[in-house]
């Protein structure tokens, strides 16, 4: 019995196997029959954000927004989506529902999965909230998630149900409804009105709570939340790290501390820089505001570096399940920093290639040729995810999704031409 498999460098636990049966339509084996076996998805949550496309879904945009993303679907599997109630609904009663659509279905018919970014936040709020009695901002907060999770059910099915709560009590840098709310309540009652608002309104939906603060004090509150009987789906960490890549070592080590809860980890916001890096004085990224922030060649090498190491070391990971980076293009990066892995003028970068090399290199597995054996029968091995098998030059094709540390047995009835009958 002949073997397709990717290559021996894959984590073992990213694993699935599955011993494959051809038979015609009429039952008989496909004998020694040569097929080709292809990998068309990872299992695995290689995501980005998908903002720079809302122009190009609303009929807007230009060549370079196709070009990117066209390279954007050949690496990424997976998107997240601003909704940033601020900007998502700046006029009270008249949210850009229409606008986000149509940008997730450009993306899912690339086939991108989507997560929504976030529910609840106390940052980028809408200033009509402001000066709203709380029971008033509550009660808008609760038809804000229902309606997102409503309106979006069954196209985006993923969501950061609340954002940095750590902070969200004693956030100060600028004024905003919400946190005066998360003062009052508390944090806990603010993660569990999220959480249960959306899983009402869509039971089906995998909600995570996200944080930047990775200290104790998030590990606290997260035992605080399971006490409380409030169901998390995947906790999210973010690691912008645009003051210097902090090593594997560190890395693992606070997943870790994470892992312990037994849920699936998302590294939510992954950035590293292809310049000059941030000081490491800076207490609050969003303090460094500079004219120009440009990449460097040795930026750029580094960057590439980095990101492949970061990359296997949390696919290495067993508890990890999606790392979303934070930026496909230098162009309207966040804070200006060239965390991009295209350049502002559409090129990619190394750190591009570094991650292709993996994702669809390393860890991928392309249009193999395999024959079966008397009984009509092959082995398949691979990173989990969909595979597609074809006989034949215009046979159909059928599909097998691997499962990770799984053993299959699949069976497959195909035609395939100018076999007789």
């Amino acid at each position: 019995m002949q073997l397709a498999s990717c290559r021996a460098t894959q984590p073992s636990h990213r694993l699935g196997e599955a011993v494959v049966t051809l038979t015609d339509p009429s039952g008989r084996p496909l004998a020694d029959t040569d097929v080709t076996v292809s990998q068309t998805r990872h299992a695995f949550g290689f995501g980005n954000i998908g903002f720079d496309f809302i122009d190009l879904a609303n009929g807007g945009g230009t060549e370079g927004d196709l070009e990117l993303a066209e390279l954007y679907t050949e690496l990424f599997n997976w998107a997240t989506l601003p909704f940033y109630w601020g900007r998502f609904e700046p006029l009270e009663g008249e949210p850009d529902t229409e606008g986000l659509a149509n940008t997730a279905r450009f993306l899912r018919e690339r086939g991108v999965s989507l997560k929504g970014h976030p529910l609840v936040w106390h940052t980028v709020q809408p200033d009509w909230l402001l000066g709203k009695p709380l029971d008033e901002v509550e009660r808008l907060q609760r038809e804000r998630i229902r309606r997102e999770i409503a309106d979006f059910a069954g196209l985006i099915d993923t969501w950061d149900a609340i954002n940095e709560a750590v902070i969200m009590p004693v956030f100060e840098n600028g004024d905003n409804a919400i946190t005066p709310l998360a003062r009052a309540k508390g944090r806990i009652p603010m993660i569990r009105m999220a959480f249960e608002e959306a899983r009402a309104t869509n039971p089906n939906a995998t909600l995570l709570i996200n944080d930047f603060d990775l200290s104790s004090a998030y590990e606290c509150l997260i035992e605080g939340v399971l006490e409380a009987g409030i169901q998390i789906d995947a906790i999210g960490l973010q690691t912008h790290m645009h003051q210097g890549y902090w090593g594997e070592e560190t890395m693992l080590a606070m997943i870790d501390r994470f892992a312990r809860y037994g849920l699936p980890l998302h590294l939510t916001e992954n950035s590293l820089v292809s310049g000059h890096l941030m000081p490491a004085e800076i207490v609050d990224l969003n303090d460094y505001r500079i004219a120009s922030w440009p990449s460097t060649p040795e930026g750029e090498a580094r960057q590439a570096d980095e990101l492949a190491r970061h990359y296997r070391s949390l696919v290495s990971h067993p508890q990890v399940a999606s790392i979303t980076y934070w930026g496909i293009t230098d162009a309207g990066a966040w804070l200006g920093a060239p965390i991009g892995l295209v350049r502002a003028d559409g090129s990619p970068k190394p750190g591009y290639d570094a991650l292709h090399a993996l994702i669809k290199g390393e860890w991928w597995l392309p249009a193999t040729p395999v024959r079966t054996d008397a009984d009509g029968r092959f082995r398949l091995r691979g990173f989990a995810g969909d595979y597609e098998v074809s006989a034949g030059g215009t046979s159909p094709r059928s599909a097998i999704c691997l499962s990770q540390q799984q053993n299959h047995s699949v069976h497959l009835t195909m035609e395939v031409e100018g076999q007789a009958r």
